[in-house]
């Protein structure tokens, strides 16, 4: 923190007498995602657009992320300095491997994993899917959150799943199934092809309770550069006030810059659905800040992944984040 310091009261001098500044030269870091560029992504995209990382005297550069990126293992290997997390499973598999990762803040409060169902099929609560004969799901879906469901909802089998080969047609076309979704995506397509939009039940709101879309970056990395993680997070929660209240139009072209595929309407959707599920900004945020963690939640996924049969008992999951950076009120004053 000192060379910052040192750098921001020097220039505060400078002006203070009328003279020209420097140019100090910036702290540059590569920052993974987990997947290709999408609104999801949208607050680390304005920080960029907009100048946020540069006032906070950083120059990021986001790889985008894919089928092939590899992204966390170049954090692991020391080649990237930090990497977007897609929830709190990956770091407690990481602890129980002894792969140091530690998560800095927590951008999502809510997982935004849903199941999908027909809207016609008198299906009300999440409990109420445990009456269908199918379920589409993932490998990974399977092997974590149905198996929540199973301890939590009693009445969810095995026999039910089938796998999800991310084609939404076997779900539209069998009316006794759900299916696994993001709540920013899947809806959106489904209601494009189908022309009706699907029953959505948010796994968040029915105890799920892991935070998404985390910064992680390695213990190493956090002990030798304390500051920059600071900065670096503290203009990453800057950016998604400004990219969820602001004017996010510049950061929406470098999405679709990174990604081609991705469209306006797909944007909108998703900022459009990201507020009035509170995915980003709900629960702790409202009075302590976008990206805030807190050891409450993190013990009580823990214990659910634990009882699950997901996580192994006994491990440190404490060590897998720090509070540090967070939850200090920064930003409120820009929500709209």
């Amino acid at each position: 923190m000192a060379k910052f310091a040192l750098q921001a009261a020097a220039a505060a001098v400078l002006a203070g007498l009328g003279l020209a500044q420097p140019a100090w030269s910036l702290d540059e870091v590569t920052f993974g995602t987990n997947w290709l560029a999408q609104a999801e992504h949208g607050g680390f995209y304005q920080a960029v657009a907009d100048g946020t990382y540069e006032k906070y005297g950083l120059k990021v550069t986001i790889r985008q992320g894919g089928p092939q990126a590899g992204n966390q293992a170049l954090l692991i290997a020391g080649q990237i300095q930090f990497y977007m997390q897609g929830n709190m499973l990956s770091p407690l598999h990481a602890a129980e491997q002894d792969i140091p990762v530690v998560e800095v803040a927590a951008i999502f409060q809510k997982e935004p994993q849903v199941l999908l169902a027909h809207p016609d099929q008198g299906l009300e609560t999440l409990a109420d899917l445990a009456k269908l004969p199918t379920l589409f799901l993932s490998k990974d879906g399977y092997s974590s959150y149905f198996q929540w469901m199973k301890t939590a909802f009693p009445g969810f089998r095995d026999e039910q799943y089938k796998p999800y080969t991310f084609n939404p047609a076997p779900f539209i076309a069998d009316k006794q199934s759900a299916q696994q979704g993001y709540i920013t995506s899947e809806p959106f397509a489904i209601q494009k092809e189908a022309g009706w939009m699907p029953k959505i039940f948010l796994l968040a709101d029915y105890g799920f309770d892991t935070y998404s879309t985390l910064i992680e970056t390695t213990p190493a990395y956090l002990e030798a550069n304390p500051d920059i993680v600071k900065r670096f997070v503290e203009a990453s929660i800057i950016g998604w006030y400004n990219y969820l209240y602001g004017d996010n139009a510049a950061a929406n072209e470098l999405i679709k810059k990174d990604n081609p595929e991705m469209t306006d309407e797909q944007i909108a959707f998703s900022i459009k659905t990201m507020k009035e599920y509170g995915i980003v900004d709900s629960g702790d945020t409202e009075t302590l800040g976008i990206g805030c963690m807190s050891d409450e939640r993190q013990k009580s996924f823990y214990d659910k992944m634990v009882a699950a049969g997901v996580i192994k008992a006994g491990i440190d999951y404490t060590k897998t984040y720090t509070t540090e950076f967070v939850c200090k009120g920064l930003g409120l004053e820009l929500k709209k």
